[in-house]
């Protein structure tokens, strides 16, 4: 009866738990080589034109995936949706292994880069459809606080591998445990995760829609009001993205070791596990504007903290405060969802994801340029998007009080 009302407290249920499991497996592989790409391009001949066209491609290919994942979902079901994504992950991380030349890195970084992007919508859909109203903050958090195990841990055992094998073979020797947990998180995703009722996946008497713009009217005014400051921050969260481990293990006065990096990397993923239950508890309790305003303000202070950072010791802090960023993901990630009409939850989903995301691309690709024109540039521009996007949202965002059943 204990182990029960634990369960239900968090919200886990036989399918939900087959998600956090294919989570955990897959991230731990991906974030022990992800996370130190940019690393392994410089090593294999790329410059910082390549890494910004890296990030850019990400953000791209986030936009069109997490409208198609949104799609395919509708229309395969959640299950063999996810099963297709694990499967083009597993097929990237493949290229990567077997050609270690900067171009291949680019074309198997398409497969795997916004595995993310293309999943969620296919996850959040699940969480809506097996969990009540009341309980969906907490199963959204349950998902992020999952996911942060595997992005603490993998970049630390990366930086182990890069300092066992050196830049190159290191990261090649990630990517193959990657590798083999996917195929491990594939096979327990299609033992744990039930099939939909309807093999379409598609919600009763609604046809899934190819062209995401016939989609816009089905987005609320408030539902704009978010994207737009969500669009401002995360130029804030990307210009820099890319070269944050390059200013860590390069740039500052007393650079650290890929294995410090990784211990940072962890640092901030462990602050974001301690705060995702409790806050998710009172954000199902609430109103969501306050805990998505408070998020966008540790967006906008980290990479003005980072500027001065030139040790170690002092880098600890900011990676702290990073990880204070996730405050309130899960809950403007619910609160997509509520805004979203019935019926078209998880298209609407992953167009708000297409849109911001392409909106963002522009941000990855000029956070080269401006990292050529110094790296002082890069970070005081992204803390000035950053204060832009928060302002506005405390402003003009509107907040929405979710019923209780």
């Amino acid at each position: 009866m204990r182990i029960k009302r634990i369960t239900d407290f968090l919200a886990l249920k036989k399918s939900t738990a087959g998600i956090l499991g294919m989570v955990v497996l897959i991230l731990l592989g991906e974030r022990m080589a992800e996370r130190f790409l940019p690393i392994y391009l410089m090593a294999l001949g790329g410059g910082a034109l390549v890494i910004g066209l890296l990030n850019g491609m990400d953000n791209f290919l986030s936009a069109v995936y997490s409208f198609l994942g949104g799609y395919l979902s509708d229309r395969l079901g959640t299950r063999r949706a996810l099963l297709l994504f694990n499967l083009a992950a597993m097929f990237g991380f493949t290229i990567v292994i077997l050609i270690p030349v900067w171009q291949a890195v680019i074309v198997g970084a398409v497969f795997f880069l916004s595995w993310s992007a293309v999943s969620l919508p296919a996850t959040m859909r699940l969480i809506t459809d097996v969990l009540p109203r009341n309980k969906r903050t907490m199963g959204v958090s349950m998902l992020a606080l999952v996911r942060r195990i595997p992005m603490a841990l993998g970049p630390l055992l990366g930086g182990v591998c890069i300092s066992a094998w050196g830049e190159k073979s290191g990261v090649r020797v990630a990517f193959g445990v990657a590798l083999l947990l996917a195929g491990v998180a594939t096979v327990m995703q299609q033992v744990l995760i039930e099939a939909d009722p309807d093999p379409s996946g598609a919600s009763p008497g609604v046809r899934p829609e190819k062209n995401p713009f016939k989609l816009l009217h089905h987005m609320s005014p408030a539902l704009r009001q978010l994207l737009a400051a969500d669009i401002l921050v995360r130029y804030c969260e990307q210009i820099p993205y890319a070269f944050v481990v390059v200013w860590c293990m390069k740039t500052i006065a007393r650079p650290v070791t890929a294995v410090q990096f990784g211990l940072l990397t962890s640092i901030e993923m462990v602050t974001a596990l301690l705060i995702y239950i409790p806050v998710a508890y009172f954000a199902d309790k609430s109103g969501k504007k306050p805990f998505v305003l408070i998020t966008f303000g540790f967006f906008t202070l980290f990479p003005l903290a980072l500027l001065f950072c030139q040790s170690f010791a002092l880098l600890v802090p900011a990676f702290i405060l990073r990880g204070f960023k996730e405050f309130g993901e899960p809950t403007r990630k619910m609160l997509i969802m509520e805004l979203a009409p019935e019926g078209r939850k998880t298209a609407v989903f992953g167009l708000y994801y297409m849109l911001r995301d392409a909106f963002v691309t522009v941000a990855a690709l000029g956070g080269g340029f401006l990292w050529l024109i110094s790296p002082a540039a890069n970070l005081l521009t992204a803390f000035f998007f950053g204060l832009i996007g928060t302002i506005g949202f405390a402003i003009w965002g509107r907040d929405v009080s979710i019923d209780r059943e």
